[in-house]
């Protein structure tokens, strides 16, 4: 931890961040709406006060905003919500007697025949299901919420603006949400055998229309070429959205004030933006700023920091926020030093505008805090009031906000102001020979792991080395060992959080560790000597020297990295 930052947190002052939460919760800021782009005025004249650079970038984004709901039960009227990206419903509603089909997972789904189907489904509306009910051919889904609280759901599995080739992906069902109560009745009486008619009445409006982007800098210390810090979060929110995401803006605002006055440590630069287009347009502003500053980010950005959702009420749960392997390390002494808790390390999933991890971004938290108790299929763990009319002010605690705050704090200051940059590829080495131990089992003797294994350990020997070399480094070769390792995080982390690809995004939804492996998993699981085996070796040698070659240009960025920093 540089010296500068040992007393740095105490600087964090709950009671700005509470008078910024009150005026951010004026406004419900549903994106491209006239009232978002008001409240993102009253954040960028605080990001100016601060004396950050400002500007609001308009761009073109693909949004669905639901309209009312009529859900009726044999006629009778019940309390519901239309999803985001569900399809309108025909002028008369979509009547049926629903086939009920459990937590709508892949067995749930197999064999059987849904083709006009409504659908009735335990939990809250994803993309993942919506994907199966659009594929199976279902006409409609009713979602059953676990509690009497209904949470607005993104349904769309597209990530960021549907292009020419993904806009076939998006969902193709009429989709709504009741409350338990409500919805076990229905599941009941079919339980029973009866045969209840269920009627969905379901407005959206979806299209293409303008959302903006604030987007804040300053410059490190070389001026605007100098590498630079991403700290974002979604301004967007579902309702007023006082936790979700308005602690977070809060949060951001007060991170910006706090290292504007200490510019004279910073070793780069650091550019703060606000988007859009997270609740209600899948990731759209980011991968949106991704695509369209690919280039810049690519040569300048070192780490990218997201926060959403802090402070919240009973939030105490700290071991749980995400990050990739690289910056683990760095997270985990944060949490440590301000929660006192231990970091799980927790991977990073396919949600929470991470859209920087194709470029070779690595990234760093998202939602800090969470509650105690947790349950498994509802994936409530910001609170019963998330994604609900109920995500007001007083679902916010002062104290775990300034505590969140310092934590995020922390993890700014370090990759602004550590001298080497504090990625940690030896932990990125870690992670993928631990993916090559549980497959070398199933695969011995029929298909060699063995360049990858090597790859992985050198890669572990030269972090190490860098490791023990980045405290006594001398500052004329800075600048070159941080571009080195930089170099190594474009390699790497698109291996293990995009699919390899660099120039795409991968759709939102669960993403298995290094997912270029999948062609060697499905050999594993092939039968030995079988025709499918034979089939499935050409993916597994081509994906074998997919992660062979981003390998070896970590190892040479890192080899770069060692050298720079001496002996």
């Amino acid at each position: 931890m540089n010296t500068v930052s040992a007393d740095i947190s105490a600087e964090v002052s709950g009671e700005a961040m509470m008078a910024n939460l009150t005026q951010i919760a004026r406004w419900v800021k549903l994106s491209g709406t006239a009232e978002e782009l008001e409240g993102l005025r009253f954040v960028e004249s605080r990001m100016a006060a601060y004396g950050w650079r400002t500007g609001i970038v308009m761009h073109d984004a693909y949004i669905s905003l639901p309209g009312a709901a009529r859900v009726l039960v044999d006629g009778v009227p019940v309390k519901a919500i239309t999803q985001s990206f569900s399809l309108p419903s025909p002028r008369d509603g979509f009547s049926a007697v629903p086939v009920y089909l459990g937590h709508g997972t892949v067995e749930d789904f197999a064999g059987k025949d849904l083709r006009g189907a409504l659908l009735l489904l335990e939990g809250m509306a994803t993309p993942a299901v919506a994907r199966r009910a659009t594929e199976a051919g279902a006409a409609a889904q009713l979602h059953i919420s676990h509690h009497e609280h209904i949470h607005e759901m993104c349904i769309s599995p597209v990530w960021g603006n549907p292009s020419a080739a993904t806009r076939r992906d998006l969902p193709r069902t009429v989709v709504c949400s009741v409350a338990h109560r409500d919805g076990a009745a229905i599941r009941d009486a079919l339980a029973d055998g009866k045969r209840p008619i269920v009627t969905l009445h379901a407005a959206v409006d979806t299209g293409w229309r303008k959302t903006p982007i604030l987007v804040c800098d300053l410059d490190g210390p070389g001026g605007a070429t100098d590498p630079l810090v991403l700290l974002s979060g979604h301004h967007d929110t579902w309702y007023h959205g006082v936790m979700d995401n308005g602690a977070a803006n809060v949060a951001m605002l007060e991170v910006a004030r706090i290292v504007a006055q200490r510019r004279s440590d910073w070793r780069r630069g650091m550019r703060v933006c606000f988007w859009s287009g997270h609740s209600h347009g899948r990731y759209s502003s980011s991968a949106w700023y991704a695509d369209e500053h690919w280039d810049e980010l690519d040569r300048r950005c070192v780490a990218h920091v997201n926060v959403d959702s802090l402070g919240g009420i009973g939030a105490t749960v700290l071991t749980n926020t995400k990050s990739t392997a690289e910056l683990r390390r760095l997270a985990a002494e944060a949490v440590q030093r301000h929660a006192g808790q231990a970091l799980k390390g927790v991977r990073r999933g396919r949600n929470s505008d991470e859209s920087f991890v194709g470029i070779g971004i690595p990234s760093v938290f998202g939602s800090i805090s969470a509650q105690p108790h947790q349950h498994q299929q509802a994936r409530n763990a910001l609170g019963w009031w998330w994604h609900t009319p109920d995500d007001l002010i007083d679902k916010i605690d002062e104290a775990n906000l300034v505590r969140d705050t310092r934590v995020l704090l922390d993890g700014c200051w370090a990759l602004l102001s550590e001298s080497v940059l504090p990625l940690d590829h030896g932990a990125t080495a870690d992670s993928l020979a631990a993916e090559l131990n549980q497959l070398a089992p199933s695969l011995a003797g029929r298909f060699d792991l063995a360049p990858l294994v090597a790859g992985a350990a050198r890669l572990r020997e030269l972090a190490d080395a860098v490791d023990a070399r980045r405290h006594t480094a001398p500052a004329a070769s800075l600048a070159v060992a941080n571009a080195a390792l930089m170099r190594a995080s474009r390699a790497l982390v698109p291996m293990d959080c995009a699919e390899g690809e660099r120039f795409t995004h991968p759709d939102a939804l669960p993403l298995a560790a290094w997912a270029p492996l999948q062609p060697m998993r499905s050999l594993a699981a092939s039968a030995p000597g079988s025709e499918d085996e034979k089939f499935v070796a050409v993916d597994a040698v081509r994906a074998r020297n997919r992660l062979a070659h981003a390998l070896r240009e970590a190892e040479a960025a890192l080899d770069d990295a060692r050298n720079a920093l001496g002996a």
